[in-house]
């Protein structure tokens, strides 16, 4: 889908129509889930709201198994109970949607013409069908509030400062699975997640200098020496990293913490390309 912004809002002419509240975000949430309802993509695990009566798709009874998964009641049938939904309702919705989500073979379909019900298919793939239905929801949810967007691992999450964006988003070069590339995405779900609260936040700032600290020995070999004492000494002195007396701690940590974060996520993202840059072929 193109996501690019056209001339009105691309050049500042619309400023508060941009922004989206919850019953935009409602009518919104329900045009797209029609859409995609419409088309077949949910009929293999959700089932199909048949003319001749509900048929459960792989998920079974879906009133029985959204609270289940989501402990929640009064959410399907969509269209009965989406004037009512919350924020939090919306979001899980489009979490549970986008992990329900397939794409139906065309060839596999049946048209069923009782009161124009539509197309029954038996055959799906997973396709572009995940893909496709979070650009549509990322469409909506970056102008709702302070800005969300529904991340690859399929969950809501603050969006990143828009200048800073391409740095949450810049792929970080495979360095160490386990110690290093899973930790540091790690940190960055759980310091965007929409749920985060500061001690989420600086927990994940922590983990940030944590891989920097694992990294010491190799960032040993391409910084001048005092340089790289100097990358841990922020989150020693802020009550992050260790317990001392003498640390600051009384500091605004909804400005703070985020500067933290961006100045560790920018530096392990040096720091590791500099690291595979200086990397021997005999070391590889």
């Amino acid at each position: 889908m193109n996501d690019r912004r056209y001339y009105s809002v691309r050049n500042g002419k619309i400023k508060d129509e941009v922004q989206i509240n919850l019953e935009l975000l409602r009518q919104m949430f329900l045009s797209i889930y029609n859409t995609y309802s419409e088309r077949g993509y949910f009929q293999e695990y959700l089932g199909i709201n048949c003319t001749d009566g509900y048929e459960p798709g792989k998920c079974g009874d879906i009133e029985l198994y959204s609270f289940r998964k989501l402990r929640q009641k009064n959410l399907f049938p969509i269209w009965s109970y989406w004037e009512q939904y919350s924020e939090n309702q919306i979001f899980d919705l489009m979490e549970f949607l986008y992990d329900h989500i397939s794409e139906p073979i065309t060839a596999s379909g049946v048209y069923h013409s009782w009161n124009d019900c539509g197309y029954h298919f038996k055959e799906f793939r997973e396709g572009n069908a995940k893909a496709e239905i979070r650009d549509e929801f990322n469409d909506i949810l970056k102008d709702y509030n302070e800005g969300y967007e529904l991340s690859k691992q399929g969950e809501i999450v603050h969006l990143p400062n828009q200048v800073l964006q391409p740095l949450v988003n810049a792929k970080l070069p495979m360095i160490d699975p386990d110690n290093v590339n899973g930790r540091v995405d790690a940190a960055t779900r759980k310091y965007l997640s929409r749920h985060a609260t500061s001690d989420d936040r600086r927990d994940a700032v922590r983990d940030l200098a944590d891989v920097l600290e694992y990294l010491r020995p190799q960032v040993e070999k391409v910084l001048v020496k005092n340089d790289e004492k100097e990358l841990f000494q922020i989150a020693n002195r802020f009550g992050i990293r260790h317990h001392k007396i003498d640390q600051h701690t009384q500091y605004d940590k909804s400005i703070w913490l985020s500067w933290m974060y961006y100045y560790y996520l920018a530096t392990i993202h040096a720091v590791v390309n500099l690291i595979k840059k200086n990397k021997k072929p005999s070391d590889a």
